[in-house]
This record gives structure tokens, C-alpha cells and sequence, in this order.
């Protein structure tokens, strides 16, 4: 086994024993919902499995779990529409305060899922993230049978890639501001990203859409709700260009991290 693999494999089961750990300690205090995790530590405690349930077989049921689309892939694609929405707002200061006084306006005391169908702004800013930085920039998709497109021969079999960016910031579709940030050009509009406006597909289209979007989706709105809500922000140095160039690839990630600094506006203890 290579050097390199070696190493990752005993950070990644480093990191995995950690959280192992912490849930075990925290199984007599803690108390409500249950993950993935204080299931599989439940059943082992209670002992009723044949053969018993090891801490190997946890770990590599959680390695595995990780591994999927909806874990690994959903929770990536999460954090990084989470990071471009956030630069995006930082850049754009009008849409950063009209969310927050969405947010703080219709939320009291805590973000919680109920609140979110009422922060009806946050969810244009989440669309125009989305057409801007697209969580997929190419899809993938396999011909069943041959045809021609535009004048092209393309037999059945071939692979085609769906350029989802470019058709995002395609002016023919969304005007002449197609670059720029403006969460209001899905105001009233019936454009959305459930497949059937092809102008519009950051997750695919069709059956072969990504079926996690309803998940990912939630994760985002009440993450990014909760930042709003709590705290203002602003880059580390006052004039400072955001710098918001893309790494190009399947996926569209920052080329940089974004550093940003938090000032508490609200208690988070509320």
C-alpha cells in the first residue's frame, strides 16, 4: 500500500475514533434525537446482536455511510454553495442586508426549520447562488441512442458533458446582467431548479437529477439563515477586493478559502 494512502487511512480512522468517542461519552447525558452513530452505539450496548456488534463494525459502517452520495458528495456540496453565498453576499452589501433583515425579522429567539418557508428573500438568494456557482459545472450523461444535435453526429453510447455553468450565465436566457449577482431576477418568476427549466439546471435534469436536493437544500437555507440571523460580516481588511475566482473542475469550489470576520448581533444563547 502506498505511503500516502497509509497515512490518510490511519488520519481518517483517527478522526472517525475521535467522534466514536465523543458519542460514547455523551450517551448518558444526552438525551432526544438519535443519529446514525447512537443507533449503532445503542445496539451494541443493548447486546441482542449474534455475533455482538464491534467498534470496527461501527467504524466501518460510518466509513462506508460517509463514502455515498448523500453523505460525502450532499454535505461537500453543501458547504461549498454555502461558502459561494456567502461571498456573494459579502461582495453584494444591499443583498446581504435585505436577507438579514428578512432573517431577523421573521425569526425570534433561533433558527429552526419551521421559520424557513417564511424567509422568502434567502430563497433567491440561495437560487441565484446556485445559477451563478453551480454545484455540478458538468453533467454527465450517456447517449441511449444515436441522434444529431445542432449539425453534430453523436452516436448512441457516447458520453456527453452538460457545460451547467455556462448555461447559467447564458445572456441569451438571462439578460445582459448574467454575471452579476441579483437575487431579485427569480422574484415572481416560475423558473426553478426541479429539472424542467433547462435554462436553469444546477442539479440536473429529469430522472437522473441528483435526488439529494431537497436534503442539501435544508442544510444550506438553515445554515446560511443562522449566520445571517446571528451575526454581521465583513472581510478582515475594510476595502479589501474579495477575491472570487473558481476552481474549475466537476464541481465549481472557491480557487481560495474565504476568510470573512463574524461580529455577534445576536446571542447565539437565545
Amino acid at each position: 500500500m502506498p505511503r500516502r494512502i497509509r497515512r490518510e487511512r490511519r488520519e481518517m480512522m483517527e478522526f472517525v475514533d475521535a467522534i466514536v468517542r465523543e458519542h460514547q461519552q455523551n450517551r448518558v447525558a444526552a438525551g432526544g434525537d438519535e443519529d446514525l452513530l447512537d443507533v449503532l452505539l445503542r445496539i451494541q450496548s443493548e447486546g441482542e446482536l449474534d455475533p455482538p456488534l464491534t467498534d470496527d463494525d461501527i467504524k466501518t459502517v460510518i466509513i462506508v455511510s460517509s463514502s455515498t452520495d448523500m453523505f460525502m458528495a450532499g454535505s461537500e456540496t453543501s458547504a461549498t454553495l454555502l461558502q459561494w453565498a456567502m461571498a456573494e453576499l459579502v461582495k453584494n452589501p444591499r443583498a446581504m442586508r435585505k436577507a438579514q433583515e428578512e432573517v431577523r425579522r421573521e425569526v425570534s429567539g433561533r433558527v429552526t426549520e419551521d421559520a424557513l418557508g417564511s424567509l422568502r428573500y434567502l430563497g433567491l438568494v440561495i437560487k441565484e447562488t446556485l445559477r451563478l456557482h453551480p454545484p455540478a459545472t458538468l453533467i454527465l450523461r450517456e447517449c441511449r441512442a444515436a441522434c444529431r444535435v445542432l449539425g453534430f453526429d453523436v452516436p448512441a453510447g457516447a458520453m456527453v458533458l452538460v457545460n451547467a455553468w455556462a448555461i447559467g450565465r447564458d445572456a441569451a436566457s438571462w439578460g445582459a446582467d448574467a454575471e452579476e449577482f441579483r437575487p431579485e431576477r427569480f422574484d415572481g418568476s416560475g423558473v426553478d431548479f426541479k429539472g424542467t427549466d433547462f435554462e436553469y439546471i444546477p442539479f440536473g435534469a429529469g430522472r437522473r437529477m441528483c435526488p439529494g436536493v431537497a436534503f442539501g437544500l435544508a442544510n444550506v437555507e438553515l445554515a446560511l439563515a443562522s449566520l445571517l440571523y446571528h451575526f454581521d460580516w465583513e472581510l478582515p481588511e475594510p476595502g479589501e477586493e474579495l477575491d472570487m475566482a473558481e476552481a474549475m473542475g466537476l464541481t465549481t469550489r472557491r480557487r481560495s478559502d474565504l476568510f470573512l470576520v463574524p461580529k455577534l448581533r445576536v446571542p447565539l444563547h437565545c
